[in-house]
């Protein structure tokens, strides 16, 4: 199977999943406990039925919208995930140039393998970064100011990651904190030669916008996990929120609401947007899926905050199904990071235009010229 067969999400996991050891792959693919929510993620889709509209003149399609303060070109961007370098040896390099060649946001993490510094320096266009607040506020501080000095266009706070969720593929598999090399593993790595000679030939694994501050999960050896559960601050609160708000001064969402009371007190403390998620599965099982929750959080601030939807997202009309509800954009990490896994920067490109194609002849199927022509008129509830 080669990059040119990769045809939907799917054909990128497979790929991926013969390029990556065993542990490394189902790290991207799992979720908590019994995955309920991991799954249901994707097939709360299908709860819902799209109403095309015929005889529209659709010969020019406008995909284009502007969410965090800047307009992109389709209403995808890639998610702010962790640890590219553990996928491809060129990490957030790839994806960000990738991501930018697609004008699109590109998203990334304090968790990431390459600094915000050389991430502005290779993509040019709108950046999100994804912040997390440590139990040392001189950290959650610095990272502000750095991401304000590199002209980085917007920021969020993920809210849902107090505590590391409990990721019982990650200890079958052997990477656990610290990795356990039992023999299935060992044998992956050796039967993945592509991958384990690019991880030892190339750059070591660091978390770049941490390691000049502390080196726990600064390699494979040390425990990412132990690092979420030592450095995150469990105490975190709407007044730690708030006062991340007003001292990044700009576009800055919310991520991991899922609740209306949630909704409106991100408002409240002047956020301009929110992003629906629940970390894609891989925190609280059992709870609610993102695109479950989106018509009711929209009905209650969607004049007030922009609505953006992560989580489950496979296809181009499970995002146009989200534009219909109401939300601003969808953002997607398990796609893209399999892309990357698949292909490197090509990988993250293809998957990207994969996705702006459909959404793009969907739109024309549905009989849409815009994105604000998709509404709650073009969607229903599919009744049991």
């Amino acid at each position: 199977m080669k990059l040119s067969d990769c045809h939907n999400f799917e054909d990128f996991r497979k790929l991926a999943k013969k390029k990556l050891p065993s542990p490394i792959f189902h790290y991207i693919d799992g979720g908590s406990d019994d995955e309920i929510t991991l799954n249901r993620n994707t097939s709360s889709f299908n709860n819902y039925d799209l109403i095309p509209s015929v005889l529209n003149d659709v010969s020019n399609v406008d995909m284009s919208t502007t969410v965090l303060g800047e307009k992109i070109d389709f209403p995808l961007f890639p998610a702010a995930t962790a640890m590219h370098r553990l996928y491809h040896h060129k990490g957030e390099r790839a994806s960000a140039r990738a991501t930018e060649k697609m004008g699109t946001i590109f998203g990334t993490s304090t968790m990431g393998t390459v600094s915000i510094e050389e991430i502005a320096k290779v993509n040019k266009g709108p950046k999100l970064f994804q912040l997390y607040i440590h139990k040392d506020r001189g950290l959650t501080d610095n990272l502000i100011e750095r991401c304000k000095k590199a002209g980085f266009s917007s920021m969020c706070l993920t809210v849902d990651t107090v505590v590391a969720g409990n990721r019982e593929r990650d200890r079958r598999t052997g990477f656990t904190t610290p990795p356990k090399l039992t023999l299935g593993s060992l044998l992956s790595f050796i039967l993945h030669p592509g991958w384990t000679i690019n991880n030892l030939t190339h750059e070591k694994f660091k978390l770049a916008n941490i390691i000049h501050i502390t080196q726990k999960g600064t390699s494979i050896d040390k425990s990412v996990i132990d690092y979420i559960n030592e450095q995150f601050d469990p105490a975190m609160n709407w007044k730690d929120a708030e006062y991340c708000v007003k001292k990044w001064n700009g576009p800055f969402a919310l991520k991991g609401v899922m609740s209306v009371e949630d909704a409106k007190k991100a408002v409240d403390i002047g956020c301009t947007a929110i992003m629906i998620s629940n970390h894609g599965g891989r925190q609280l099982d059992g709870s609610r899926a993102p695109f479950d929750q989106l018509a009711e959080i929209v009905d209650a601030v969607g004049d007030k905050i922009e609505v953006i939807l992560d989580g489950g997202i496979r296809r181009g009309t499970h995002v146009l199904k989200a534009l219909c509800l109401g939300a601003k954009a969808c953002s997607f990490g398990k796609g893209y990071l399999f892309a990357l896994a698949a292909g490197g920067q090509k990988g993250v490109e293809k998957i990207l235009e994969n996705m702006k194609t459909e959404i793009n002849r969907d739109m024309k199927l549905m009989g849409c010229k815009n994105i604000s022509e998709l509404n709650s008129s073009k969607i229903v509830f599919r009744k049991s």
